[in-house]
């Protein structure tokens, strides 16, 4: 299986980091790696991704960032970290609660290594027969809105931008992707995607066939997440700076 480097992003997250999962999965999958960023917790959360590093050292990094500048930011520059460590093959990010489990990531790897054009695969919480999707019902129509208007913005039929795993195949568009601070601070993943289309010309023929969205087994809305309903609004008006940014006067 491919080095994967995983960045989670963290922020005041000592009372409900689930170190021990963090950990055994290291145990049980030697090419996985972690890049644990702390963005400005307020918090014990240093010494919690500590007691995930113990007897790992070579396999989790630790960013400890002293000011918040937010969770895109703090995935900008976890990935661009693995990226420079010079051994990742893949690398992506996961939510710290872990409302999508860690084995999420050897359902999607397979796909990845398949199928050499994807570049890049984001888990999608389809509430499918045999799925186990469990999500507030505003956030889901809130979510099913947001994604309407994703589609109208970029172009693209994404269904599921906001679910926090994501996989990246690494090469040189990758870090060109991340190069740059993200002018989003509430819907990044989204500007990413608008960054990949700028790189690639906006021309829909060499993007067909790059991103694939795969529809996650296991997700549940964990006690204590940071997203907000209202957050969605917010998520609106980044919308809308995309737009403005990478997409007006290209239609």
């Amino acid at each position: 299986m491919a080095n994967t480097f995983i960045v989670v992003p963290c922020y005041n997250e000592a009372q409900r980091f689930p170190v021990d999962r963090f950990r055994d999965f290291l145990k049980l999958h030697p090419e996985i790696s972690y890049v644990l960023v702390n963005d400005g917790s307020r918090d014990q959360t240093t010494a919690v991704l500590e007691n995930v590093r113990e007897g790992f050292a070579s396999r989790v990094h630790i960013i400890d960032r002293k000011e918040n500048r937010g969770k895109g930011e703090s995935v900008r520059e976890g990935l661009l970290f693995a990226i420079g460590l010079g051994q990742a093959q893949i690398a992506g990010f996961w939510d710290a609660d872990l409302a999508t489990p860690l084995e999420a990531i050897f359902d999607m790897l397979p796909v990845l290594e398949k199928q050499p054009a994807i570049q890049m695969i984001f888990g999608a919480r389809v509430n499918l027969l045999g799925r186990h999707i469990k999500r507030q019902a505003i956030r889901h129509y809130l979510g099913r809105v947001f994604a309407t208007a994703v589609h109208a913005v970029i172009g693209l039929a994404v269904y599921d931008t906001q679910c926090g795993a994501k996989l990246f195949r690494v090469a040189p568009h990758l870090t060109e992707i991340c190069r740059e601070p993200f002018a989003s601070r509430w819907v990044f993943d989204v500007e990413m995607i608008a960054r990949w289309i700028r790189l690639n010309q906006y021309d829909r023929a060499r993007i067909d066939g790059t991103i694939y969205e795969y529809p996650l087994y296991v997700w549940h809305d964990i006690v204590g997440s940071k997203v907000k309903p209202k957050d969605f609004f917010r998520a609106f008006i980044d919308l809308i700076s995309i737009y403005q940014r990478y997409f007006a006067g290209r239609r």
